[in-house]
């Protein structure tokens, strides 16, 4: 809600001084979210005046069309004379009452006039537009041209309203009410402890039985509607300068005298209305639920199927408005049209005024089902006061019998369904106790009575809520507005005391312990949204049944592409890779962690807990049954550079082998030991894939894969080339690894090393070859390391030679030769009894 502060003070007499950043203070004080303070005309400096077009010569011999017009300017010239001005703008004529900035004027961008020489000419000056002046759009994105009745010579500058500060408000949903200048000067008021004049305080006449006739076939979704009627309305009367000026502070276009006054009023009382031109209206307005696929045109110029949900406005000939969102193209108020023979103006001279109350769900729900937010129907979701129909309708008249030269007809319609206004008991102290501080029953009342509530009772209270108020339901929604009234600032700072013993959990701490190794590894952490859609499933090459497929659906998705609860961290990852590579940085390592969600074979169907009690453990627990598995996983992707080229040598790229490291070093994190042997799954490329696992309860688990990725899933995701990418289980990681982790020993006697090549068939793994070593060394091995492997004619066809360096070592004494050639004949004695290795040379 954009708030220019000059219309503000219209209801509020704030201290002259007060600057638009002052008011927001007070405003955000309040528990308003102001997020900017706009200085329009911010630089602006004169002479800028009225002028009258004198004469137009149309210069020939350049690329686009050029005028050379003089323009009378008074006096603001020094001279009298006749202004000389190049402009290029054709929505202007001679006689014409125009905009003038003179030289020696500064308009908003700092964009200094001078006199200087264009096309030929001499422009001493420039006619303006409203971009130009920083006006924004009046629809026509041509020259300003003004009424006939102002003078030449007169201050464009305060006639246009041109310096103004306006208040930009993120309005919460709880506070639509402020989706309005009435809304927010009641605040403004309440703030600095001023009087509020209520632009809803007028004299409406009384309903009477020969206003426009209107039937109500669903009072639950409309249980208000007003009807007015005026006639005689001048087709070719323009909104005045101080009308499009506010509609344009506060991020409306002008589009014609009888919209901008709707839209006027709309924004000064929050009541969204809606004028149908008489003559296009067949018989009795009605309120009805659609039909199931009924068609209707709205004032887009968009054919809509209709839903039975939505709440229709008819006429005899059927659906002539999307009640709280937009009206049809059928009864649209009619431009002016000049006759160019007579010079008559025609156009909708008779309207018919609705300023009706809807349900706020079912016009939240066709607003969102149609894709067709409106300026009404943020309203109408948010809460509109239904009081205020009547009060808005009026306003609606009075303002088009002085601005349009209409007559307002004394029929009245107002059709209302019965109801009581809404009223809260509270404790005169439930503030003071959910606060946590003493603010006492006169303060409690004296704040209700502010925000326009009626206060009954002494320790009881008995409060009856304002119709403006629809979010005020609970004592507790009252015992915030006392607090924010009394200044959240005030409230007292108590630190929450922690239970000794308490602390992160040992899931957690993992949690902690994989992001810090991941980052101190080089990788920067990327969260990305849970949703995913199906096809990227296609992309990855899942097989049609991998359990990856069985996806959670989501009901009402944010968004339509991706409907579905993420079973796999890639995609997103992915995503993030591409997006970051495309916008230039190429060297990149990625890691997220995260839940994913795994449909059960048999989904269950979740319970509608109570609102009035707290649940009991049974529906807890049935509702707990009824949600997906959520494991959390932890992934990364790599591309690019993994070292940097320098003066320190030639760097090297990111390849399947630092996947593999990472998925190794979170292993290290949860104490466990992690076995790495060559695997094939989806996405990745199958002589480049690692599979992990890891041994729970005596069994072995596949957790996981690393590698590079499969050239078509690189195309078809559009990745940088030979990107590498790791995937696993955290929760099964951390399962293997028991517990607790054990802080290494660290043994002051000295380490014998035996280096070991042992040749084996080239399709039998490394992997397999050192789970036999470490075996067959027994407990003295400390540590086992791949350094070599190598192949060619003098290991033999079909065969390579894998060098390992083994560390010795044990704790209690120095080993000697003896010991450590035992322990290394041992360990390949094993390796050649489980893999058929034997030492290279033997």
């Amino acid at each position: 809600m954009r708030v220019p502060l000059s219309w503000l003070r219209e209801y509020v007499d704030l201290p002259a001084g007060e600057t638009g950043r002052d008011v927001a203070a007070k405003l955000v004080d309040a528990g308003l979210e102001v997020e900017t303070v706009e200085q329009l005309g911010g630089g602006l400096k004169g002479p800028l005046v009225v002028g009258q077009v004198l004469t137009i010569e149309e210069l020939e011999g350049f690329r686009k069309p050029i005028r050379f017009c003089t323009v009378d300017v008074g006096q603001a010239n020094g001279t009298g004379e006749p202004q000389e001005i190049v402009c290029g703008a054709r929505n202007f004529s001679v006689g014409d009452k125009v905009v003038v900035v003179l030289p020696g004027a500064v308009l908003p961008g700092d964009f200094a006039i001078a006199s200087r020489k264009t096309y030929g000419r001499t422009s001493h000056g420039m006619i303006c537009s409203g971009d130009e002046l920083g006006m924004g759009d009046d629809g026509t994105h041509g020259i300003i041209v003004l009424p006939h009745e102002h003078e030449v010579g007169t201050d464009a500058i305060e006639l246009l309203q041109l310096v103004d500060e306006v208040l930009d408000i993120d309005i919460t949903p709880d506070r639509g009410y402020c989706m309005s200048m009435r809304g927010v000067a009641r605040e403004a008021a309440t703030a600095y402890g001023l009087p509020l004049r209520d632009p809803a305080l007028l004299d409406v006449p009384q309903p009477n039985s020969y206003g426009y006739p209107v039937k109500i076939d669903d009072p639950a979704g409309c249980d208000r509607f007003t009807a007015r009627t005026v006639t005689g309305l001048d087709p070719d009367a323009r909104s005045p300068i101080w009308l499009t000026r506010r509609l344009q502070k506060a991020g409306m276009r002008p589009i014609s005298l009888a919209v901008d006054i709707t839209n006027y009023v709309m924004l000064e009382l929050g009541q969204p209305l809606h004028a149908y031109d008489r003559s296009s209206i067949e018989g009795t307005i009605g309120v009805r639920r659609a039909e199931q696929g009924e068609k209707f045109t709205t004032l887009d110029g968009v054919k809509r199927t209709l839903d039975a949900e939505d709440l229709v406005i008819t006429d005899n000939s059927g659906p002539i408005g999307l009640a709280g969102v937009m009206g049809g193209a059928n009864t649209e108020i009619a431009d002016s049209v000049t006759d160019p023979e007579t010079g008559q103006v025609t156009g909708t001279t008779d309207v018919v005024i609705e300023a009706a109350h809807f349900d706020s769900v079912s016009i939240s729900r066709t607003a969102r089902r149609m894709k067709l937010s409106s300026e009404a129907s943020k309203r109408f979701e948010r809460g509109v006061d239904p009081q205020a129909a009547a009060a808005a309708a009026q306003r609606t008249v009075d303002l088009l019998v002085l601005l349009a030269g209409g007559t307002a007809e004394a029929g009245v319609t107002e059709v209302l369904a019965p109801g009581a206004p809404r009223t809260i008991a509270m404790p005169a102290d439930h503030p003071d106790r959910v606060a946590g501080m003493e603010y006492g029953r006169e303060t409690v009342v004296r704040r209700l009575q502010e925000i326009g509530c009626d206060v009954y009772g002494q320790d009881e209270l008995v409060v009856t809520v304002p119709s403006w108020r629809p979010d005020l339901a609970a004592p507790n929604d009252l015992a915030e507005e006392v607090i924010r009234l009394e200044g959240y600032g005030n409230l007292p700072s108590t630190l929450p005391q922690v239970p000794s013993g308490r602390g992160l959990t040992a899931r957690q701490q993992l949690h902690r312990r994989v992001g810090r190794a991941l980052a101190g590894a080089g990788y920067v952490e990327a969260l990305s949204y849970p949703f995913i859609g199906e096809g990227v499933f296609d992309q990855l090459q899942l097989p049609a049944h991998d359990a990856s497929r069985q996806v959670v659906r989501l009901v009402n998705p944010i968004s339509d592409e991706e409907p579905a609860l993420r079973t796999t961290l890639l995609p997103g990852l992915l995503g993030a890779l591409r997006r970051n590579d495309s916008r230039g940085s190429h060297d990149l390592a990625l890691f997220e962690t995260g839940s994913v969600f795994r449909a059960a074979a048999q989904p269950g169907v979740a319970v509608r807990l109570p609102v009035d009690r707290r649940p009991t453990d049974e529906e807890i627990a049935t509702l707990n049954a009824a949600l997906p598995a959520q494991p959390r996983y932890a992934a990364v992707v790599l591309a690019g550079a993994r070292e940097q080229a320098g003066w320190w040598g030639k760097g090297r790229p990111a390849d399947w082998a630092d996947a593999v490291e990472a998925a190794r070093s979170l292993a290290v994190e949860a104490g466990t030991e992690l076995v790495v042997r060559q695997g094939q799954y989806g996405p990745w490329h199958p002589g480049r894939c690692a599979e992990l696992v890891v041994t729970i309860d005596g069994v072995e688990q596949v957790i996981g894969h690393a590698g590079e990725l499969h050239p078509r899933v690189v195309k078809a995701m559009g990745l940088p080339a030979r990107t590498s990418a790791m995937e696993l289980d955290l929760d099964r990681l951390a399962a293997a690894g028991g517990e607790a982790l054990q802080a290494p020993r660290i043994s002051t006697f000295p380490v014998a090393t035996q280096d070991v090549a042992l040749i084996v068939d080239a399709s039998v793994p490394a992997s397999s070859v050192e789970a036999a070593l470490r075996k067959g060394a027994g407990e003295l091995l400390e540590s086992l390391r791949l350094f070599d492997v190598f192949t060619g004619e003098q290991v033999g066809e079909g065969k390579k030679s894998l060098a390992y360096a083994l560390r010795f070592r044990a704790t209690d004494r120095t080993l000697t030769a003896e010991e450590s050639t035992a322990a290394r004949d041992a360990a390949v004695a094993l390796a050649g009894e489980r893999t058929g290795a034997v030492l290279r040379g033997a």
